[in-house]
Parts: C-alpha cells; sequence; structure tokens
C-alpha cells in the first residue's frame, strides 16, 4: 500500500465512520472500543497485524486521553488521588507487562500474532460478558494478598494491552471493582489512570522497532479514526440504558467473536 493510497480522500473517510461506529459500540458499554477498532484495522483495512496494533494502540493513547478530561467532572482529581495504593499497585505490573508484551509481540511472525490477537479478542468476549456488570460489596483481598494478586493482574492487563494495543479497561474495571472494592464509576475513571501510562510504556517500546514507521505513513487515517471513535464514544455514551445489558453484551461479544474467527484465517 502506498502512502498516497492510505491517505486518499474516500480511505479517510472511511476511517472516519470506522472510527465512529467503534466508538458507539465501545460507548455504550462504557469503554473505547479498541478491542472492536483492532479487527478492523486488520480485515477492513488491510494492516499487517504488528502495524494494526501500532496504529491501534496510537489512537487508544488519543481517545484514552480526551477521555481522562471528559471524566474528571464525573470523578475529581481528589478522588483519584485518595486512590493512589491500587493505582500504584497495578501500574507497578501493567508498566512491566506492556513492555514485554510490546516486545514479545515485536518478534513473532504475522501469522503466530493474528493467532494471539485473536485467542485474545475471544477472551474480552467472555470478559464482557461474565464480568462487565460485576458488583463488589467490598475487596476481596487484603494486605500482602492483595499486592500479589494486584501485581498479577496488572501485568496481564498490561501484556493484553500492549499486544492488543487497547487500553484494557475491559480488563482493568472488574479488577478494581472486584481485588479493591471501587465503586463503577471509580473504577472506570482509575482505570483510565492506569491505562494511559501502561499504553505509554508500551508505545515507547514499539517505537524502537522498525515496524513503528506505519505511523508516520498513516498520519491523517490515525487522527480521523481517532476523532470518529471520540465523537463514536460520546454519542454512544448518550445512547447508554436504551439498549438492554441483555441484548447488547451478547451482541457486543458475538461481534468479538465474529472478528475473531476472521482474524484467526486472515493471510
Amino acid at each position: 500500500m502506498t502512502a498516497s493510497t492510505a491517505e486518499s480522500p474516500r480511505r479517510i473517510l472511511s476511517a472516519t465512520l470506522a472510527g465512529a461506529a467503534v466508538g458507539i459500540l465501545g460507548g455504550l458499554i462504557g469503554l473505547g472500543g479498541a478491542e472492536f477498532r483492532l479487527p478492523i484495522l486488520i480485515s477492513l483495512f488491510g494492516f499487517a497485524a504488528l502495524h494494526a496494533v501500532i496504529l491501534n494502540k496510537a489512537m487508544s493513547l488519543v481517545v484514552v486521553t480526551s477521555a481522562l478530561f471528559f471524566r474528571m467532572g464525573t470523578v475529581p482529581a481528589g478522588e483519584l488521588l485518595a486512590n493512589w495504593p491500587s493505582i500504584v499497585n497495578l501500574l507497578a505490573g501493567s508498566l512491566v507487562g506492556a513492555w514485554l508484551g510490546a516486545g514479545w509481540a515485536t518478534r513473532l511472525s504475522s501469522r503466530r500474532l493474528y493467532q494471539v490477537i485473536s485467542v485474545m479478542l475471544v477472551a474480552i468476549a467472555v470478559v464482557l460478558l461474565s464480568a462487565h456488570e460485576v458488583h463488589s460489596d467490598g475487596a476481596l483481598l487484603h494486605g500482602p494478598a492483595q499486592v500479589v494478586a494486584g501485581l498479577v493482574a496488572g501485568f496481564v492487563i498490561g501484556v493484553v494491552a500492549a499486544v492488543m494495543g487497547v487500553a484494557g479497561g475491559e480488563l482493568l474495571i472488574p479488577t478494581l471493582i472486584l481485588l479493591f472494592g471501587a465503586d463503577i464509576k471509580l473504577a472506570g475513571s482509575l482505570s483510565v489512570a492506569i491505562s494511559l501510562p501502561t499504553m505509554v510504556v508500551g508505545f515507547a517500546r514499539y517505537s524502537r522497532d522498525s515496524a513503528f514507521d506505519v505511523l508516520r505513513h498513516n498520519g491523517r487515517f490515525v487522527l480521523a479514526m481517532a476523532a470518529g471513535s471520540i465523537v463514536g464514544a460520546a454519542a454512544g455514551g448518550q445512547l447508554l440504558g436504551i439498549v438492554p445489558s441483555q441484548v447488547l453484551l451478547p451482541v457486543l461479544a458475538a461481534i468479538l467473536l465474529i472478528s475473531a474467527v476472521k482474524v484467526w484465517r486472515h493471510k
């Protein structure tokens, strides 16, 4: 694909519309939608696995940074700072996981990376169905056990976020609710505070690979799709609650499962 083809007006428009669709899906469940964006980059726009992950990571950074500002009015910064032990605990694992996960992804063949992404899409679909509306009456663990569990969970989330180019909110939010006893609104903001530095670390590791040049050739494409995702997420947030979760979550999980099959078969 030439640079001119990648940045053609028709392709930029398609990227904007696809980003909006992804944002709406993510907004309906309170997430950024990067798990839906990655299969689109591979199947619809024809990017190789590693290139798609890097582009998805760049767009996720833009979307999550905007989400951090939007959520400040809902959960004040002071409340986030009051929960610094939870943030530090998960970050200690996720930053290491993000660095190692990104390095691992750059060494995998495209075929193997497609397979890994497919398995992760299935795992996220399962999490979406089983843990999206979790509630907790308090932290499941306390003391050293909680710290160790937080490190392990953070590491796994960091790896997933790096390999797929996602923010990891679909995994962070249930972890914060169950492991640390955070309420759903606070967990959403804490997940953004954790995912942003985690993504920066993964992004920095990818920048050392030659595949990172894909950003230079697709700058307008990235901005267009990210802008569409932000607008779509805002629209999806307004629609939140209109579609019953009993209908919405199985449909979104089915989309992820179909995407997993398509990515697995992608040549």
